[in-house]
């Protein structure tokens, strides 16, 4: 099971320059895939979550692929109805090309009422938009000549039934976000029972988890998974590899946008867990 970190292109302390410490310190680390997260219009209720400066995906991804060698790159998730499918199409088959065949497409449908409303999409059509979208970014994909795509790893996103759906239908693997372990055994039994309804097979897992440690365990049944200590963090790793996950992504960002002005203290987290999952091979001075 590989691990990948969901790095904040948001907040008052991101900058180019902490973006490309950031992307150095998780291939330093060994860690295999780095995510950024998307919003376009910085409505009132993506500022209350996700504060300006905001840095664009596929702009953002462009700039870090540029400063790195081997980590995978990816959305977590891109807000599929924000964008016409061929400009989605061709700007996510040129970052794979231009790459190295390095791009993961992490999907999902929105939730920012206010955001939708500015882009003048309407937000109760997210859900057919997403997959009228999907469909066109994968049969534009299919002409070689034009978009050089390669086969990018199309993840769904997201909590919902909607969502085990869609990954079944569409996607190469549903990539679920922050939740509780016992929850996430109980989705993957409706996520057979939905590929057994389709005939399909039941996509890849690929999780996004928490990423918060702390110097005593935490108990309780609405622990996320990916809090605690670092021992709980192993332990919960261990669990998702058994459950069948091929990349667990580590999302560090806990909802206070002073977080961003403190990069270090995640990264020591990120050390602490690469050094114990084994993928560190020596913590870089940013890290430190």
């Amino acid at each position: 099971m590989r691990l990948g970190v969901n790095v904040p292109n948001f907040g008052p302390g991101t900058d180019p320059g902490v973006l490309r410490q950031w992307a150095r310190t998780v291939e330093g680390l060994g860690f295999d895939l780095l995510m950024v997260s998307d919003h376009v219009a910085v409505t009132g209720d993506v500022a209350a979550q996700y504060p300006a400066p905001f840095y664009e995906p596929f702009t953002t991804l462009s700039w870090l692929a540029g400063v790195t060698e081997r980590v995978r790159l990816g959305t977590t998730v891109l807000v599929v109805p924000y964008r016409h499918p061929l400009l989605v199409a061709r700007m996510a088959a040129n970052l794979n090309d231009l790459s190295g065949g390095r791009l993961v497409l992490g999907v999902g449908v929105g939730w920012a009422r206010e955001e939708f409303a500015a882009l003048g999409v309407p937000f109760t059509r997210r859900g057919a938009l997403t997959d009228e979208h999907l469909g066109a970014i994968r049969a534009a994909w299919e002409d070689e000549g034009d978009y050089r795509a390669g086969r990018i790893p199309l993840w769904i996103g997201g909590n919902s039934d909607a969502a085990l759906r869609r990954a079944v239908r569409i996607g190469d693997a549903w990539h679920p976000l922050r939740f509780t372990l016992p929850w996430l055994r109980g989705a993957l039994e409706r996520l057979k029972a939905v590929a057994d309804e389709q005939g399909r097979p039941v996509p890849a897992l690929e999780p996004r988890i928490a990423l918060r440690v702390t110097s005593s365990p935490v108990t309780g049944p609405d622990r996320l998974a990916g809090e605690g200590t670092v021992e709980q963090v192993a332990g919960d790793l261990e669990q998702l590899r058994l459950l069948g996950s091929g990349t667990v992504l580590l999302d560090p960002f806990n909802g206070d946008p002073d977080e961003t002005l403190r990069p270090g203290d995640a990264w020591r987290d990120l050390a602490a867990v690469a050094a114990v999952h084994g993928a560190a091979v020596a913590a870089p001075e940013a890290a430190g």
